[in-house]
């Protein structure tokens, strides 16, 4: 058995991501999970959420953080691949830009207005939720 993954992580834009690691921990529509070299073969659909790219399972600070706002993951033959809607790194994220959307998303949703669309104000929120846990580096909060 392999002790990395190879790790691609795309956008429709861009590569944000390939290389060799540890671990992967990545946001599932049914909660987060882990996969690590050897794992079984399988593709799940993501949410928003951090996704974590490790050297190695007993890092406790994971090397690359990246805002996942959907899409799909694949692993087979010891490689993650993820197939992400949008996706951004720590440098790409302004906590100001998202501290605007917060409060957007926020006041819609207590907006009591029938032409908001709460769903989408919703997962605005939890958009701008993750990209403030991640540039501010309290990306292991829920």
């Amino acid at each position: 058995m392999a002790d990395k993954i190879h790790v691609k992580i795309l956008t429709a834009e861009k590569t944000l991501f390939e290389d060799d690691a540890g671990m992967v921990t990545a946001p599932g529509l049914e909660g987060e999970f882990g996969v690590l070299p050897g794992h079984i073969s399988f593709i799940g659909a993501l949410d928003i959420g951090v996704l974590q790219v490790k050297s190695s399972p007993k890092v406790e600070t994971p090397e690359n953080l990246y805002a996942i706002h959907g899409g799909f993951l694949k692993v087979a033959d010891d490689a993650v691949l993820v197939l992400a809607t949008a996706a951004e790194t720590q440098n790409d994220i302004d906590p100001d830009r998202a501290k605007r959307a917060r409060e957007r998303a926020e006041e819609r949703l207590r907006s009591r207005d029938e032409k908001i669309d709460r769903v989408r104000a919703e997962a605005a929120l939890k958009r701008a939720l993750v990209r403030l846990r991640i540039a501010s580096n309290r990306w292991m909060e829920a």
